[in-house]
């Protein structure tokens, strides 16, 4: 119960605005220093999040994050936390970049390799 795998960025369930605000404390409590946050102004008609300001870029670095949870400890908006999926294997290196798009997305279902009897 207590695996740290694959990151994901939150929404709010009831507005669809995103929970981080780009405030850079998950990367400032990174060790690994694989998290890049780059923070832009709300827009009053497009609203991105519930904050003055969002994260316009949000990258994590999987080739060198040590899945360590401070990011998730660090966050007092509890926008991004880390799951249970552990398939991230990749054979390349700039494909282990996991871009705000992919860590608001669902992470992808895999059939498991054996079935529940064997």
């Amino acid at each position: 119960p207590r695996f740290r795998g694959r990151h994901k960025l939150h929404k709010f369930e009831d507005s669809d605005l995103e929970k981080c605000v780009g405030c850079s404390l998950c990367a400032a409590a990174c060790p690994a220093e694989c998290i890049r946050v780059v923070a832009a102004e709300n827009d009053p008609d497009h609203r991105v999040s519930a904050g003055e300001r969002y994260a316009a870029v949000y990258e994590i670095n999987l080739a060198r994050c040590i899945f360590c949870g401070y990011c998730e400890i660090a966050c007092p908006f509890d926008a991004i936390t880390m799951g249970h999926d552990y398939e991230m294997a990749d054979y390349n290196r700039s494909d282990l970049i996991f871009t705000k798009e992919m860590l608001l997305a669902e992470p992808i279902e895999r059939t498991p390799l054996r079935g529940e009897g064997e």
